[in-house]
């Protein structure tokens, strides 16, 4: 009788240990999924951002440069067209941005860096681990210890 009971125990137990390993590797994909779909989301936030950006600098540019032209005209000073060129260069960049293949651009950089210069992406002293982790959480408990908040 005991023998049986614990023939049917290991089973039960491997049939548990694979169902923690398919339920673990579900939950992995999971949040793996849920990570990329949030990296998604944020960059097509900051792509809207930028072209919000860039519509409004160039309306601000579109205002300065009427009213920088309209100044050169009345006084023939050429010093008063001076301030169009970084604000060309601004809006351009801007417009790069939102609208061109500037994240094309940045996205294929990093590639390149990721692909040809792994070793500059290297965490100073490397990857933490779950003892440093421990070990810091444990230092900063003993800290407040030692030195309680004074309310």
């Amino acid at each position: 009788m005991g023998n049986y009971l614990s023939i049917n125990m290991e089973e039960n137990f491997k049939k548990n240990q694979e169902f923690i390993q398919t339920i673990n590797k579900i939950k992995m994909e999971r949040q793996i999924q849920l990570q990329f779909q949030l990296q998604e989301r944020q960059m097509a936030m900051q792509l809207a951002k930028s072209r919000d950006t860039c519509l409004w600098f160039t309306a601000f540019y579109v205002t300065a440069a009427a009213g920088l032209l309209t100044g050169f005209r009345r006084t023939k000073r050429p010093y008063l067209l001076m301030p169009l060129i970084p604000l060309t260069f601004i809006t351009l960049y801007n417009w790069d941005m939102a609208y061109g293949n500037k994240v094309h651009r940045i996205r294929m950089e990093a590639e390149h860096i990721m692909t040809h210069e792994a070793d500059s992406l290297e965490w100073p002293c490397g990857l933490p681990t779950p003892s440093s982790v421990d070990l810091g959480r444990l230092d900063v408990e003993e800290k407040k210890k030692i030195h309680p908040p004074l309310m």
